[in-house]
């Protein structure tokens, strides 16, 4: 009866009358990828089965059946490696069901493999440095910067990094101090931008006590921190001039001087900088000073725009899916074609972080095992990059206008609630709380 229900279902099925003659057959045919198994049967029952399995080498999963059934039982079996428990009699449907499951955890388990095969031969085709692992690209611009960087870590001269916001500038300044002879010691990151200036120059030369207001007991700066290791200077361009004839100094003596303090401290530290200004314009305009740039830039390295290499992406892709797949504990899904189109396509002007972001949020939205174009943020699918090619009727716009309206009228519906809303809308909370964001819902009265 069985075998009546699975060949009906379109199973190509093989059958043995106890475990013994199982264990032959299995020995005989390696493509056999899933095993029902009653737990009573002649010379070998069902448990004995399970124990002898791995004598075969097959990877073949186990179901097991039985009339008998009880909990202490199924904990048995599935401790002895099998995969599912059916109990008898049982529905057509039922046993099907079971079939299913098995197939989409085969599915998604060789899907997690190749996706980190892929991932692997890829690292390996682009040459991927000890040290750079995390700056991924294949591009011609990648693998030239990556040349450059590999051949200048090791020595101890400045370098100055440029890029726009999200390209990985960090990524790659961190790559430099792992493959220097700085490695051993700190790597030290600070932003520039980020630090009122009147408190700047205490964060980068530290204080003695009593040097100001507040200043209780001494302080080292970021360079004494960063003694025998590297210090990142990120957003070098907001630097005041009155620092930078201060860090010229630092660069020059290699010894630095707290506020309030009547001597310098000697340092040992590699110092990088980063921005996504164009110095040589804040040059010309009086905003930086030449001295320092020209220290600074002893060897520039430039990170292009992702828009600019747009053959990494499918790369950058594959490895944040890996990188957040193993993170939220879920298998890597498939990218429908239009996906993997939308995300060549997109203009990028976030970079990898948008890209990053991007993988992440459709990985989280994603309850099946394929990743659609509609799981994607509104601002790439939509992007004029994107749909340039569409005409007025396209359906991925069309959606997105209608999604956001239907949204719009739901909320206005509950009284701006989001529980409700999303009830109304039958999408999870958490997929409206996203699709709010993302269509700018949440700054509107």
């Amino acid at each position: 009866m069985l075998g009546v229900i699975l060949k009906r279902a379109e199973y190509e099925v093989l059958e043995a009358e106890d475990g013994e003659a199982g264990l032959a057959i299995l020995q005989e045919r390696e493509d056999i990828g899933i095993i029902i198994c009653d737990v009573r049967m002649p010379k070998l029952d069902g448990l004995g089965f399970l124990d002898r399995l791995s004598e075969t080498g097959s990877d073949a999963q186990t179901i097991v059946m039985s009339a008998y059934g009880s909990m202490e039982l199924a904990f048995d079996a599935v401790r002895r490696g099998a995969c599912d428990y059916v109990s008898k009699p049982f529905r057509a449907d039922e046993i099907l069901l079971a079939l299913h499951k098995v197939e989409e955890r085969n599915r998604l388990h060789q899907e997690q493999q190749r996706l980190a095969e892929e991932n692997r031969v890829l690292r390996e085709q682009v040459g991927v440095r000890e040290g750079m692992a995390g700056f991924l690209g294949k591009s011609r611009a990648v693998q030239s910067l990556l040349a450059t960087a590999s051949k200048i870590a090791v020595y101890p001269t400045t370098v100055l990094i440029t890029g726009e916001s999200g390209t990985g500038k960090e990524l790659l300044a961190r790559g430099l101090h792992e493959l220097s002879g700085f490695s051993e010691g700190p790597f030290v990151a600070v932003n520039c931008g980020a630090i009122p200036e009147n408190l700047l120059e205490s964060e980068l030369f530290g204080h003695d006590r009593g040097a100001f207001t507040g200043a209780h007991k001494a302080r080292p700066g970021l360079f004494e921190q960063a003694h025998e290791g590297t210090l990142l200077l990120d957003e070098l361009g907001e630097l005041p001039l009155v620092l930078q004839v201060k860090l010229l100094r630092v660069l020059e003596t290699q010894e630095v001087r707290r506020l309030g303090s009547t001597f310098g401290r000697k340092v040992s530290v590699r110092v990088l900088g980063a921005t996504s200004r164009d110095l040589r314009d804040a040059v010309a305009k009086g905003m930086f000073r030449e001295d320092l740039f020209y220290r600074l830039n002893v060897v520039h390295l430039e990170i292009p725009p992702l828009r600019e290499r747009r053959e990494d992406v499918p790369l950058l892709v594959a490895h944040f899916l890996e990188l957040h797949g193993r993170r939220l504990e879920k298998a890597p899904p498939r990218l429908h074609p239009d996906t993997v189109r939308a995300l060549s396509q997109a203009p990028w002007p976030g970079n990898v972080r948008q890209l990053e972001n991007a993988v992440e949020r459709a990985l989280l939205l994603c309850d099946g095992g394929e990743i659609t174009p509609d799981l994607l943020p509104p601002d790439v699918l939509n992007s004029p990059t994107v749909s340039e090619e569409a005409s007025d009727l396209s359906i991925k716009r069309r959606t997105s206008i209608l999604e956001r309206d239907l949204i719009r009228r739901a909320l206005s519906n509950t009284g701006g609630n989001r529980s409700q809303a999303a009830r109304l809308l039958e999408i999870s909370y958490k997929a409206l709380l996203y699709k709010i964001r993302d269509y700018g819902l949440d700054t509107e009265k």
